[in-house]
């Protein structure tokens, strides 16, 4: 298997997780989504479930690359925490940009948490071994199911650790409180197992160097029965819930993103589907700024921007879903609005794309 071949389904995987998470985050309404598309309320996996993991899984993928000639020195070093700092710093622009104040900023978030888990991964790659890094992933995952012991009711949402260390931390104002109460998805504590999710993206990317497409697609399929296997069993003991992050989650998401990417090198080094998967590619060559565009332009829409209907003021999303709900059921016209943002980002992706132009950190 080619370097280059390796490079294209790793980049038709990070564009599949850009749309898919523009795709779930930017509904016509949030009232009238179908359930594949919303994520578990508390235990359980749902569809939309894998994404996240995915952008962790690819963020580690690449280190098998980029991290490759990498020297143990204090400037390597000093590279990985300065774009630790800036991608997290970017989480909390994006947290402002919510609420427009500082009293109630949330501190963490989507890649607040990708900034730590990255910057962690990559110290590990660095230093350690290429043997240690699986088993290092896996001492990680150990080392969170300790923890979360130390909560009083260590899998519920009132008295989990995560939730007791973050209010001790950050404090109730500084948390997500989509859950009722406040407890943050991406917690300081959670964000240890996500780091699996990055190392399991490297060892992946690593190992398949050696190995030819078919041959590779084999050892992808074992890895992901493994790993599927493995949360499964898990989860007898230790629930699946993408809040918590717990084991069983990782472990599941990793196993189907595996088996995903067994898929994409099928495509595209045995059957040379390149025509099919290039949209996707391009969709993952500007994937932060992306992100983050798109989450600025769906905040603009749904809470800066308002238009004045039937002699009362509605932002404009309110306004081209309701268009949209005058023809068509709720759900198809939420569906159809997310979808259409998926487009209009590929165009975004695609007219950088087409000049040369790659924004990153």
């Amino acid at each position: 298997m080619s370097q280059t071949r390796r490079f294209y389904a790793l980049d038709v995987l990070r564009g599949l997780a850009i749309a898919l998470m523009i795709l779930v985050n930017t509904p016509g309404s949030w009232e009238h989504v179908y359930t594949p598309l919303l994520h578990a309320p508390w235990h359980g996996f749902t569809f939309a479930d894998i994404v996240f993991p995915g952008f962790l899984f690819v963020v580690g993928a690449a280190m098998a690359f980029s991290m490759k000639q990498a020297p143990r020195s204090l400037a390597t070093v000093q590279k990985i925490l300065k774009r630790t700092a800036l991608m997290f710093a970017c989480g909390l622009f994006l947290n402002w940009f919510w609420l427009l104040e500082w009293d109630n900023l949330r501190i963490m978030g989507v890649l607040q948490r990708i900034a730590l888990a990255y910057g962690v991964a990559a110290l590990l790659v660095l230093y350690l071994p290429k043997i240690a890094v699986l088993p290092s992933a896996l001492a990680l995952v150990a080392m969170y199911f300790g923890l979360l012991q130390l909560g009083e009711t260590p899998y519920e949402l009132a008295g989990n650790w995560v939730r007791q260390v973050d209010l001790a931390v950050f404090g109730p104002a500084h948390l997500y409180k989509g859950f009722g109460m406040p407890f943050d998805p991406e917690g300081l504590i959670s964000t240890v197992p996500s780091v699996f999710n990055v190392l399991i993206g490297y060892w992946v990317a690593d190992s398949l160097q050696s190995r030819t497409p078919l041959v590779g697609i084999r050892w992808l399929a074992a890895v992901g029965a493994v790993l599927v296997s493995s949360a499964l069993l898990l989860s007898f003991v230790w629930p699946i819930n993408k809040a918590l992050w717990t084991g069983s989650y990782a472990f599941l998401a990793a196993g189907l993103l595996v088996w995903l990417l067994a898929v994409l090198v099928y495509l595209v080094d045995v059957r040379q589907l390149k025509q099919l998967t290039e949209p996707l590619r391009i969709y993952g060559t500007n994937p932060l700024f992306i992100y983050m565009l798109s989450f600025i332009w769906s905040v603009a829409l749904g809470r800066l921007l308002h238009i004045e209907f039937a002699g009362e003021m509605v932002s404009v999303s309110q306004f081209i879903f309701d268009g949209l709900a005058l023809a068509l059921p709720l759900k198809i016209a939420s569906l159809l609005f997310a979808i259409s943002h998926v487009l209009l980002f590929w165009w975004v992706s695609k007219w950088l794309y087409q000049r040369n132009i790659f924004i990153k950190l």
